[in-house]
Formats: C-alpha cells, structure tokens, sequence
C-alpha cells in the first residue's frame, strides 16, 4: 500500500492506486512531514526530493522515536553529512577508487584566484541543495566563477523564498531559504564529455540492482536528461556498489557522471540521494528498479510481475521530450516514449502546463518578467539504427509513481 505526501496540484493527485493523499503544507513543511509519518506509521520512507531528504535527515537529529524508520529507508545515519555535501561525496569516492574530477571547496575570491592559476579554463562552481541543474554555472574565466560565486554567496532574500513559495509553488522555499548558511559551494573541473546516469537501488549496503544510461539529450547543458540510452557501463555500476557499500546506504540513489570524451572514462560528478526518474522504466531483464525494491521488501528475490517490458534502448521521457521539441521529435519517433497510458487522467494533466503556471499569479508575474527557457542539447546523432529500435515494439508504454512517503 502506498500513501503520499505531495503540494497542491501535484500530478501524484492523478495517479490511481494510492491508498492516501496528504497535502505538504508550504507554511510548516517539516511539521507536514512529521505529522504524515505520525499518522501514517509507513514501513517505508522514499523520498523523491533532494529538500525532502534534507529534512528526513533534520527528523532523524530531532525524533528519537523516528530514528529507527529512517535508517531503515536511506541507510547508515553516518553516511547523512556525506550524501548531503557533494564534496564530502567525492572525497570518498576518491578513496574508494572511483574517477571524480578535481573538486575543491570555496569560501572567498582569493580561493578561486588559486584554483586558476593552475587549473583550465574551463570549471564549473555548484552550490549543494539544489537540483535540475539550478546551482551549477559552467565558468570559462576568472571572472564568471566570481559572479558565480557572489550569486551563490548572497542569501536567498525574503522576497526571492516567497517568489518560490507562491509564484513557483515549491513548499520547501521558505525551510530551505532558512538553511543556506549550511550550503558549500565548490569548483571543479569541466570534464569534457556526454553526460552519464545511473540509478541504483540498495539495502543495507547492497546492491539490488541498477539502471546505467547515457543522455541522449538534455533540458539545457546541466538540466535534467529528456531523451536517454540504456548501456552497460561497469565502472558507473561499481562506483554504486562501492559507495553502498562504504556508506552502508539503504534506498534508492542517483549517481551523475561524465562520460570522459576519447577515453569513454566515467566520472563520478555528484550523487542523487532519492530516487530520479528511472526508477519505473521497466526492462524484460530486471524489471523496474521500483519492483526491486517492492520484491525485497516483501522477500521475493526479483519482481514476478513484469507487465510491459521495454525493448529499446532509446528512451524519450514523456511530457519532457515532448515539450522540448525540435530535434528531440526524430528521438521519439525512433524509440520508445515513455506515455503512462495506464493512468489516462495522469496523461491528461501531464498535457497541460504545469500546475503552477496555470494561475493567475504566475502568469502575471511572467508576463512582467518572462521565465528563461533552455534549448534541448543533444549529445548524439538520430541514425538509422536507432530508427529501426521501434519497429518491434507495441504501441504502448507504461509508468509509475513513487511518492513521500
């Protein structure tokens, strides 16, 4: 049974077979949470939202009795401060062995004088607790990484955390607003390459099984991946078994990498601790990684309820490549698109604008000050291989929705 914490206007809401709908209060976020978890008494806690694990990691440092829930769902509270901070991240990854670029921290211009007078050009500056590609900024000079590193600097003011709260609808503006002084910012090396993804799902340090794909094409240079391409790629699945391991992780967990340009050397760029949007695509091999863990939970040791395998390797993620347009419409024309036509009133609402923009408060404002729109990036050719990958495969597709908690 599944029961889910979500705002207003979520597409959770058009999704069928969820036991309970409770709403996260944009006021008293972690409060929301709390009471959820109080009332709903879960076996299990997914989250599906960096924010989100922020504050199940607040509840674990607050709620002595919920303590034992949230380790049971992410894994070892000892591995919290690492999964929560990407240089701490990488620092582990370094000693287990697993490719990263060159990362430093910095706190002032005078780190950042340093890090160029040896380092390329080319860097890129991120700030922790963001998502979707909001805190990175690619950096070709000395200077833009100063900008970045004052826009990154200055505290997100009142006014900005209620644009967030009423204008884009996200419940967690304000708690986040309140936590930035915990935020790092650091710099580090531009890899050139095609960016990599995997997803992997774990219990206790283990490995269940994981999902390795390359991004076919993506929302801007460091936005979220539109179209992908299932591969095998040993090194982004030992650097998942390897972290797991070390961190004695439990859950499900995105790892981003670089695919290194010449050398096709994956580099481990910075860790999802939730589950991302490969969870539910549904292979004849595995099944989904969402099966996985439902089988686990219930002691059966693979899913036996494989409903509507997919066989193409080219994925285009619907509405996103569908939105995109352009170029990215050979890429579902040749592979498979990934339209949940099970759940016909969740593709209904995925058809429309997104909720928040439906209101008369967002279009106002974006009639003042238009939103900045990305142009797709796309990382490989359309060819005539990857046109003949949708001949086989019925006129169908299916997903599902994991939701907190």
């Amino acid at each position: 049974r599944v029961s889910a914490l979500c705002p207003a206007g979520h597409p959770l809401l058009h999704v069928s077979d969820i036991d309970l709908l409770r709403r996260y209060s944009s006021i008293s976020p972690l409060a929301s949470l709390r009471r959820s978890i109080k009332a709903i008494h879960p076996d299990v806690i997914i989250p599906c939202d960096d924010g989100v694990v922020a504050q199940l990691h607040e509840l674990y440092r607050r709620e002595s009795t919920m303590r034992p829930l949230i380790e049971a769902s992410l894994g070892s509270p000892d591995s919290y401060s690492i999964v929560g901070s990407r240089y701490r991240l990488l620092g582990t990854s370094v000693q287990l062995g697993i490719p990263v670029p060159k990362t430093v921290r910095i706190t002032t211009a005078d780190d950042l004088v340093q890090w160029h007078r040896s380092a390329p050009t080319e860097s890129v500056v991120k700030i922790d607790g963001e998502s979707g590609g909001n805190g990175v900024r690619i950096c070709r000079s000395l200077d833009e990484s100063l900008a970045a590193l004052k826009l990154f600097s200055t505290p997100t003011g009142s006014a900005t955390a209620l644009k967030r709260l009423a204008i884009d609808r996200d419940p967690l503006a304000l708690w986040m607003s309140r936590r930035q002084a915990h935020r790092e910012i650091t710099i580090q090396e531009f890899i050139a390459g095609r960016p990599a993804n995997s997803l992997f799902v774990c219990r206790q340090g283990k490995v269940l099984s994981d999902l390795c794909v390359s991004v076919v094409a993506s929302d801007g240079p460091t936005g979220a991946a539109t179209i992908i391409r299932r591969i095998e790629n040993q090194g982004m699945t030992q650097a998942a078994q390897y972290l797991a391991s070390r961190l004695k992780l439990t859950g499900f967990y995105g790892l981003d990498f670089v695919m290194a340009s010449g050398t096709n050397i994956p580099y481990l760029i910075e860790m999802n601790p939730r589950c991302t949007q490969l969870g539910h695509l549904e292979f004849a091999d595995q099944g989904s990684l969402a099966g996985v863990f439902s089988a686990a939970w219930r002691g059966e040791s693979r899913p036996l309820d494989i409903k509507r395998p997919i066989r193409a390797q080219l994925i285009a993620f619907f509405p996103q490549a569908r939105v995109a347009g352009g170029v990215c419409n050979q890429f579902i024309d040749a592979g498979y698109h990934d339209v949940p036509i099970d759940e016909p009133r969740l593709v209904d609402e995925l058809m429309l604008r997104s909720w928040p923009e439906r209101h008369w408060v967002a279009r106002l404002y974006h009639s003042i000050k238009p939103r900045a729109r990305s142009n797709p990036v796309v990382f490989e050719e359309i060819n005539s291989t990857a046109a003949r990958e949708v001949k086989s495969l019925p006129e169908n597709s299916s997903a599902s929705v994991l939701g907190v908690p």
